[in-house]
């Protein structure tokens, strides 16, 4: 026992404090808590007995729950036995509803049966889709795939965007959003919703299309050091009516979702070498938008207003080259989504609406150039395609 004791009384690190008896010499071993002796907060009052070194402590009692305030009343609030719910209902009655039957016209007859008849359909539709389970099982396989989210998102950020472009208050990230949210539609969510997945060729067009219809506004960036549009004559913003371009709008974007649905699935289109006509046409395409725009410019007073009849680079073989490029853009995605009937829709959408808008813009050249426009389209007879149209 005293080698124990003095190995402890010895020992650099003390685990235990303990106490030595003069008589017994016995030791009372308890744990040593420094940090707790000097830190813990007299509360309590200790009381030491003298046969023992143990500590007794008496400790208040608190509460851990404070009282609970209850009270009771018997009064209610003037509206409380007053349903909210019915009152809309509290002035209806019969002879009410007969006088506002009576006002209805027949459009508005007409008007609501639609609405209620859309409005059943869409419900049974509805019920009908969701009840289905094949449903939840082709929908849970899209969403894996392609992230509709993302698209509808974005479609409708760019149709806010959209409606503050018309307002004059956009900011070019914001026309920027406009674009793609419509590049997105037209190129990528078709693929992606006839086959669960988008890889090779709806990628390459989301960029192309960007690229394409970015030149416009790159010649403003050339010739004045940033994007935006001059002031200019007004009549030289030749339009045709809102119904034509909402047609062609609405055209253009049946014949790409015709595209994605006539082509085979995406992994089964050939690759390699079998596409090196398809980047041709790419490139072509895009040196004759650039150079069309180009040459257009720079005998235009801010762009839009032309000074002279263009009569270089692709105006020598058509007379409006920048449509021909874009109807050939569409038709390069048709081919490169081997989707022949949908090229020859969008072909014709394109030239059924290009045609109207044509017949205005001459009619400018020929009001303004006179004899010097007219020769030129005696000696540049096609359009719109080289030796055809």
């Amino acid at each position: 026992m005293e080698a124990t004791t003095s190995v402890l009384l010895h020992s650099r690190t003390i685990p235990f404090g303990f106490r030595l008896t003069s008589t017994s010499k016995k030791l009372s071993l308890r744990h040593f808590d420094k940090h707790q002796q000097n830190h813990r907060p007299n509360l309590n009052s200790a009381v030491r007995t003298p046969s023992s070194s143990i500590f007794y402590s008496k400790r208040a009692r608190t509460h851990l729950l404070s009282p609970i305030n209850c009270s009771y009343t018997n009064t209610t609030s003037p509206d409380s036995s007053q349903n909210q719910l019915l009152k809309p209902f509290e002035n209806l009655t019969f002879d009410s509803l007969q006088t506002s039957l009576l006002k209805l016209t027949p459009f508005d007859v007409i008007k609501w049966s639609g609405v209620l008849s859309i409005a059943i359909a869409a419900t049974k539709w509805t019920v009908n889709l969701v009840l289905n389970p094949f449903f939840w099982m082709y929908f849970s396989w899209t969403w894996l795939f392609w992230p509709w989210f993302v698209a509808v998102a974005l479609a409708g950020y760019g149709l806010y965007c959209f409606r503050k472009h018309s307002l004059g208050e956009a900011n070019i990230f914001e026309q920027l959003a406009v674009v793609t949210s419509v590049f997105a539609w037209l190129t990528l969510v078709p693929p992606a919703h006839f086959n669960g997945y988008l890889e090779g060729w709806p990628f390459v067009f989301f960029f192309v299309y960007h690229y394409f219809f970015f030149f416009n506004v790159s010649v403003r960036k050339r010739l004045y050091g940033d994007y935006y549009a001059r002031e200019h004559d007004t009549k030289w913003d030749v339009s045709t009516p809102k119904w034509h371009r909402l047609l062609f709008c609405i055209g253009v974007m049946v014949g790409h979702w015709l595209a994605a649905f006539e082509g085979p699935e995406l992994h089964r289109i050939p690759g390699g070498w079998s596409n090196f006509g398809v980047w041709i046409l790419i490139v072509v395409t895009l040196l004759m938008q650039y150079n069309s725009t180009l040459y257009l410019a720079k005998y235009s007073e801010k762009v839009i207003v032309p000074t002279a009849v263009v009569q270089f680079g692709p105006y020598r073989w058509v007379r409006h080259p920048i449509y021909a490029s874009t109807m050939l853009l569409f038709a390069i995605y048709c081919v490169a989504l081997r989707a022949p009937l949908s090229l020859l829709f969008l072909v014709a959408v394109c030239l059924v609406y290009y045609e109207q808008k044509v017949k205005l813009e001459e009619a400018l050249m020929v009001e303004t150039f006179g004899e010097g426009y007219m020769e030129y389209a005696t000696k540049v007879k096609h359009k719109f395609i080289p030796f055809v149209y």
